[in-house]
């Protein structure tokens, strides 16, 4: 199954007398408030996948985080 992308198309016209740095300046506002530019930047680069081994280590680290934390509340130390 194909993923849909969707398209925004920011569309401005010229106005009666404006000049073309009016006109850039709406237009750039309008792009603005789309929010079509950060989801640009943020297709642009591909963030890699984390390894399994590096996942297994952060894992490991969080469960002696958290033992160390039941042993801590055991003691009285901390709340």
């Amino acid at each position: 199954m194909a993923k849909t992308k969707k398209i925004h198309i920011v569309n401005v016209q010229k106005k009666e007398n404006e000049s073309p740095a009016n006109l850039l300046k709406r237009f750039t506002r309008r792009v603005q408030e789309s929010k079509i530019l950060p989801k640009a930047k943020s297709l642009r680069f591909k963030a890699r996948q984390q390894s399994t081994l590096k996942k297994k280590e952060k894992a490991l680290k969080r469960i002696v985080r958290q033992k160390k934390v039941e042993h801590l509340k055991k003691l009285g130390k901390i709340d």
